[in-house]
């Protein structure tokens, strides 16, 4: 199994060979946002790390209703003609990116985007797949990857659908031991204390 270093320096190794200077790195709320800022800062982009929230884009709206912890997007007031790479951390179904490029799309019409995610999982429903991969991963059935973000940085874990805690499955970054926190200390992508 790979860990999250491998997986982080296989994605920073492809995204190496984009324009820093002209593209606008947009993180997807809210494990791609901290995932973008941490390839933000490393890779030197020099327009400001843009945040977009699919909250209100999503085709599950009517039943699952608005994320407890929604953030709000943060994007230049027109993305009219600009280069723009999206960044999530897991690419699984497509309907993320589906309401991520509709909430773009809003800001006006963007001369290129591009897909970065640190992990491919598979099982598409809809036809996106990303320019730039860490890698691909599957989960046993019943799990989902989950990028959380703690003091220590940050970390690919399984999570369990029916007990909802999280497996032993992680993938620490900086090459750290697992991390054993209180759920105050750990923040989950999806919103819950990890």
């Amino acid at each position: 199994m790979s860990d999250f270093n491998t997986l982080y320096a296989a994605l920073k190794a492809q995204l190496s060979v984009l324009d820093t200077h002209n593209t606008l790195m947009v993180g997807i709320h809210t494990g791609g946002y901290w995932l973008a800022q941490q390839l933000h800062a490393e890779l030197g982009f020099k327009q400001a790390l843009a945040a977009l929230s699919t909250t209100l884009q999503r085709d599950d709206f009517a039943t699952s209703g608005l994320h407890q912890q929604r953030q709000p997007t943060r994007l230049p007031l027109s993305l009219q003609g600009m280069q723009v790479l999206l960044v999530d951390d897991v690419l699984h179904t497509g309907r993320t990116i589906r309401a991520a490029l509709n909430e773009l799309y809003e800001y006006g019409r963007p001369a290129s985007v591009q897909l970065a995610v640190l992990v491919d999982r598979g099982g598409r429903e809809l036809p996106f797949e990303a320019q730039f991969c860490g890698g691909k991963l599957s989960v046993p059935t019943g799990h989902e990857w989950v990028l959380s973000q703690s003091l220590q940085g940050l970390s690919l874990q399984a999570l369990s659908l029916q007990s909802l805690s999280l497996q032993t499955l992680s993938l620490q970054s900086q090459g750290k031991p697992p991390i054993k926190t209180s759920a105050s200390a750990t923040t989950s992508a999806t919103g819950k204390a990890a």
